[in-house]
């Protein structure tokens, strides 16, 4: 599986589940079904690839203003969702976390920042296919810490001034 398939996976899942991530999960899930086992460990390497990316503070900084506040799980779950956005959006917030004001749509904070069970959809597609657990990926371990400078998340002022857009959109 090339990265063109595994963002066309993404996509069609998201599409076909209106944006809700559960669904998304479980049409992923069905989707991976019908690939090889082979097939379902190149979409995780994908997966799991694009989830350590995202391991940055500039990128928690944005989910939690975007979230009202992210601990370590939720911001997990965010990375998650934020694949299941798709390359565009994804690709774009790496570039510019304050960016996800214009790059998201409608917000619905019920559904929407927790993308728990799509990192969940290869590993329980594999176990499906082969009854066993899914190996080591062979990739690098996700970093430590995250990636660039940290973030006070416990003052606004320098989480307003350093994402300005996500603020004004979701804050105010």
């Amino acid at each position: 599986m090339d990265e063109t398939e595994f963002w066309e996976l993404v996509d069609s899942t998201r599409a076909a589940a209106e944006g809700d991530p559960e669904d998304q999960a479980d049409l992923l899930v069905d989707r991976l079904l019908q690939l090889d086992p082979d097939m379902v460990l190149d979409f995780a390497r994908h997966f799991e690839a694009r989830y350590n990316r995202a391991y940055s503070w500039e990128l928690w900084g944005a989910a939690w203003v975007l979230l009202d506040g992210a601990s370590d799980d939720a911001f997990d779950f965010f990375r998650c969702w934020l694949i299941g956005q798709g390359r565009e959006v994804f690709e774009g917030a790496l570039h510019d976390p304050d960016g996800l004001a214009e790059l998201l749509g409608d917000f619905d904070e019920e559904i929407d920042g927790d993308g728990e069970e799509l990192g969940y959809a290869a590993d329980e597609a594999y176990e499906q296919l082969t009854g066993t657990v899914a190996p080591d990926l062979g990739i690098a371990p996700a970093p430590s810490e995250p990636d660039g400078a940290p973030v006070d998340f416990e003052n606004e002022r320098a989480l307003a001034e350093r994402f300005p857009r996500l603020w004004d959109r979701f804050k105010e």
